[in-house]
Formats: structure tokens, sequence, C-alpha cells
């Protein structure tokens, strides 16, 4: 009987929760001091007690945010407008008790940092990424959303946002927490442009780019013309659109000196901050790249650690250098085969990622995945301590696209390529949305390469291993050559200084390089080098230049109030470049010219 009274009354509950929802109602009765007013309510509750919480994490950053810290004046109200007792459990935390199906819980928000991750209010501009912006209730998470701005009456104000709209005016909707969260908007004077394109079974994907800029509209045209070709470089590379929420994905772009720089994706949509003049350059474009490929990589070709993300802590996981490194790789390798990008231009980003594997000290140390699991520190955290970081880590950014160059290379050796590469982990993990860990990367690539030694040993050496990697051959067969950039030239090693009366040395010394190895280390100052004052730069290239690596010369430094005295053994700048042949003045075959454009040519007529 009672198995019975439970599935008989199962329904009846499920409906109840269902019926639950969540309102938010936004105002700006201050914006010109950076501030909103934001009401929470819930009705149909069923809990006696609700926790409300503001996000210490945000889709796309993995490190922990204090939101909390600008959210004040919270107070909570029953069905009548009665205030209530709410309990400040943590920083971040509020509990409402007594709870009889109904509570409202308003807050003021004060936000003044315009980028990808915050929120920034302005009596021109209103940006808002959700887990800056809005307190949820951790009790109801699968609870549907509606969300309704109340505008300025002064100005004029477009919305836009991936975010499903709401029967009545500037009202929106999200099915749950997870969805809310991942969906920023952006409310000012925005300059619209759309396009469409379609899949090969043709089902058309629509395009918006919301533009907040100062710039006529033949100028933003252009631009928009710019992105419709990079959508149309990504969509080549997997063969297919993601099958976008809405049918619809929209570019949020913020290009002006009053935002912080930042880009970050989300599932439909990208919140895109450049700190510059609107000037429809190329140089803006590598964000929109970067951000439009996670469409699929990592919005829905998705580590399972990430799935489903927390908002409450910091999210560590294994696969950044696959998902945010192997991006970069494509943005710019993407930008290259648009044609915005020359060759020579490309290889100035190619010879950034050789240095990368090759010259850090963190690759030279940690694994991709290990460089992965510590953006719970790095990515935009905050701390005011110093770290050891250029000795033990390298960003998995470029370390990710470093090992992305190495497999594309040595794909398309055995007549195979990255992007098929990449079709592949699609089919299996991103169009079904399977979340994936390390291991189901490896084994598409053995599916893929049909070569398991050749997978598994890749996977070993280069992704949970950092062996060195052999680029020049694979490079060559391009018509590329990497040579050393300052072969025969002395080198002490890569610090930043302070010029002054001596040289301060203002960052870490590196792991092997001269300047560690003689014990001199990050606040110390130069006085003499080979017996010379030294106090600029200048001076200290001068000197180096008279000498040979292999040779020693004298060191003159003090530590705190010490003078000491050492020796520095001289190495040759281990630094490469790549270069075209052309530039290089080398030969180029046909066979390399074929590669070169398999590799970064145009697919689109």
């Amino acid at each position: 009987m009672k198995k019975l009274f439970y599935l008989c009354t199962l329904p009846f509950f499920v409906n109840y929760a269902f019926a639950q929802k969540i309102n938010y109602e936004v105002s700006f009765p201050n914006l010109v001091h950076h501030e909103a007013n934001i009401a929470v309510t819930v009705t149909d509750a069923l809990q006696k007690e609700l926790t409300f919480r503001m996000s210490r994490s945000s889709p796309g950053r993995y490190a922990t945010h204090e939101y909390g810290k600008n959210v004040y004046d919270v107070k909570a109200l029953d069905r009548a407008g009665q205030e209530i007792a709410v309990q400040r459990v943590d920083g971040d935390v509020y509990k409402v008790l007594g709870l009889n199906g109904f509570v409202k819980v308003q807050y003021t928000l004060y936000a003044n940092h315009a980028d990808g991750t915050y929120a920034g209010l302005d009596q021109n501009s209103i940006h808002l990424n959700a887990p800056a912006t809005f307190l949820w209730v951790r009790e109801l998470q699968k609870a549907p959303i509606e969300v309704k701005f109340n505008l300025p009456k002064e100005g004029k104000w477009t919305i836009a946002t991936q975010l499903k709209p709401g029967a009545q005016p500037n009202t929106f909707n999200a099915s749950d927490l997870q969805y809310f969260m991942d969906s920023p908007i952006k409310i000012g004077k925005l300059t619209i442009k759309e396009w469409t394109l379609s899949n090969p079974d043709k089902t058309p994907a629509k395009f918006r780019l919301a533009l907040e800029i100062t710039g006529n509209d033949s100028l933003a045209d252009g631009f928009a013309a710019k992105i419709k070709r990079i959508t149309q470089e990504s969509q080549m590379v997997y063969g297919e659109l993601p099958a976008f929420d809405f049918g619809q994905y929209t570019f949020l772009a913020s290009i002006n000196p009053y935002v912080k720089g930042d880009g970050m994706e989300h599932r439909n949509s990208t919140m895109i901050a450049l700190p510059v003049a609107f000037n429809g350059g190329n140089e803006l474009l590598g964000v929109f790249s970067h951000e439009f490929f996670h469409a699929w990589n990592v919005e829905r070709i998705r580590p399972k650690t990430l799935e489903p993300f927390d908002f409450e802590k910091s999210n560590m996981s294994f696969e950044l250098w696959f998902a945010e490194g192997f991006t970069q790789y494509y943005g710019d390798l993407i930008l290259a085969r648009a044609g915005f990008m020359s060759p020579e231009e490309y290889c100035q980003e190619l010879s950034f990622l050789v240095n990368t594997k090759e010259n850090t000290a963190g690759a030279k140390r940690i694994s991709p995945v290990q460089a992965s699991n510590n953006a719970v520190f790095v990515d935009a955290g905050v701390s005011i301590d110093k770290t050891n970081y250029p000795n033990i880590y390298t960003s998995y950014y470029p370390y990710g696209a470093s090992i992305a160059l190495a497999l594309d290379l040595q794909l398309r050796t055995r007549g195979l390529t990255l992007d098929g590469y990449m079709q592949a982990v699609w089919r299996k993990h991103g169009k079904p949305e399977v979340a994936y860990q390390v291991s189901d990367l490896q084994d598409v690539l053995v599916t893929y390469s049909k070569d398991k030694a050749f997978a598994e040993g890749f996977f070993a050496k280069y992704i949970n291993g950092h062996e060195s990697f052999d680029y020049a051959p694979l490079l060559q067969m391009a018509g590329l050559t990497l040579k050393k950039e300052f072969a025969g030239k002395a080198w002490i090693g890569d610090v930043r200084y302070k010029e002054g009366t001596e040289l301060t040395i203002l960052s870490n010394t590196i792991i092997d390089s001269p300047l560690y190895i003689a014990g001199l280390d990050i606040d110390d100052k130069i006085l003499k080098l080979d017996g010379k004052a030294v106090a600029t730069q200048a001076e200290l290239t001068a000197i180096l230049n008279a000498h040979k690596p292999g040779e020693q010369i004298a060191v003159e430094y003090s530590h705190r109030e010490n003078v000491e005295l050492g020796m520095i053994t001289l190495i040759e700048n281990p630094k490469w470049v790549v270069q075209t042949n052309e530039t290089a003045n080398l030969p180029v075959t046909e066979e390399m010219k074929k590669f070169r454009k398999d590799w970064l040519g145009s697919k689109i007529k």
C-alpha cells in the first residue's frame, strides 16, 4: 500500500514542484551611482525555509570570485508585504525561515566592472553577467525562472541576451538555474546586425551581433561581415553548426573605452568586452573567433568535471588544455583561413606556441592536465601574495594550443587532420552532449587514427606527460622554418627590470637560466655586470652583446642591505622563431605549398 500510495501521489508532487517558480524584477533608480534594485520572488514554495546566495564562481571561470561583496540592503517580505527576518549565515548566504508558500527577497547590487565575468551599471549601459548579479535559491535550482527589466524612461534601451523572450515586454525566461547563470544580458544603445547560415540538413541558424560602439553604421556592417566569415570558417571545421537553443546565437560585444578587457563563452552567446575605440579592424577579431569556437568545444563538447557547474566553489578540471587550449589554437587558425591573418602574421602565433612548449619552465615541469588543475588559482583568481608560477606553471591556453599544433602536424603526415579529429570528438561527445574525460579523448584518437600505439603514445608523452616536441621537420613540410631568433647571442634570462641607479629585478628569475643559477632573484638589484655599472636595460644589452655564450662575467648585486659578488655563465638565447621559407630565403616546393594551403587555406569560395 505504501508503494502504491507513493506511485499514485508522485505525479502530484512532481507537478507541484514544477509549479514552483522564481521571478526576478530588476530596476535601475540609481544608475548614475552604479546601483540596481533587484527583487527575487518565490511562489508556491513547499519549503518552510529557503537559502538565498550569491555565486562564488561563474561558467567559463574556474577560480572563485566573491560576488557577494557587492550585495547589500537585503530584506525579505511575505505575501502581504510585511518584512520578515533574514538570517545572514555566511558572507554571501541568506536564509529566510517560517515561510508559507511565498517570499520576496529584495537587495541592492553595486556593479562597476563591465567585462565577461562581472557586472557593470552606468546611465549609458547595463552589463550583466548573471552570477555577479543575481541571488539564487539553493533549494530550487531546477525551478523555471523569469526575469523582468524595468528600464529607465530616459534614453534608448535595447536588450540582447540568449534568454528566451517572455510573453510580456522586457521579460525573459530560463528553464533552470544552470541556464540562467549561463546567460549574460546586455542593455543599452546597441547596434544590431543579423545573418543566417544553413546546416547541411538545411536547418537555419540565426546570428545576432549586438554591438555597443561609437561608429557609423557602414563600419558596423563591415565588421559584421567579418564576424560572419568567422562563423562560416568555424562551421567548416566541424561540418555543421550546433543546434542552438531557439535557433539563434548572439554575440554581445562592447567595444569602447568604458569596459574591461575580457571574453566569455556561453551556450548560445558570448559576452565580449574590448576597452578600445571601435574601428572595425582585424585586430579585434581574435576574441570573437575564440569565443565562438567554444559553442562546440566546451559548451557541448563538455568536460565531465564541469558538468554540472558548481556555483558555490571553484571548479577544477583536467581537460582545460583541450577545452581552452585547442580553442585558442583554432581561434588563430580560423583567422588565418578566413584571410584576416597573413602567413607571416600567423608565424608569429606559431612562434609563441613553440616557445610556450619548449621554453617555459612550467611546460618542462608539468603536463597539460596538471596545468588545467591550476585554473582554480589562476583563472582571474585574486591573491596578494607572490607565487612561483613562472617556474612551476604554464597557462593551459597556449600550452594546450601548442599541443593542438603538434597533433595537427603529426596527423597531417598521416593523411589526417585535427579538423577530422575534432569532428570525431563532436560526433561522439558534442552532438549527443555526452560529457568526456581525458581518457575519452584518447579513445577517440585511437579510433580516428586507427593506430592505438600512436594515440596512446601521444597522450602519454604530451598530454599526461611533458616531453619536448620536435616541431622543426613538421613545420618544414608546410614551407615554414624554425630557427633560433637570437642565434649566437649571449643571454642571462628574461625578467622584468625597474631602471634607476641600478637595475631592480621585478619578476622571478627562471629555473636553469644564468641569473637563477647565479643566485639572483626577484627584488635583487644588479649594480655592476662585467665590472661596469648598469642602470638601464640598454646598458645591460650592450654588455651582453660584447660577449658570447659560454663566457663567464662577474656580477655585483645587492640583496636587501648586503652587496654580493658572483659569476654568471652566459648561454645562448633559447627563443625560437617560425618564418615562412620565403621570408627566410629558403626554397619552397610545390608539396610545401600544397601542405600549407590544405592547413591554412580557406575552404570557402
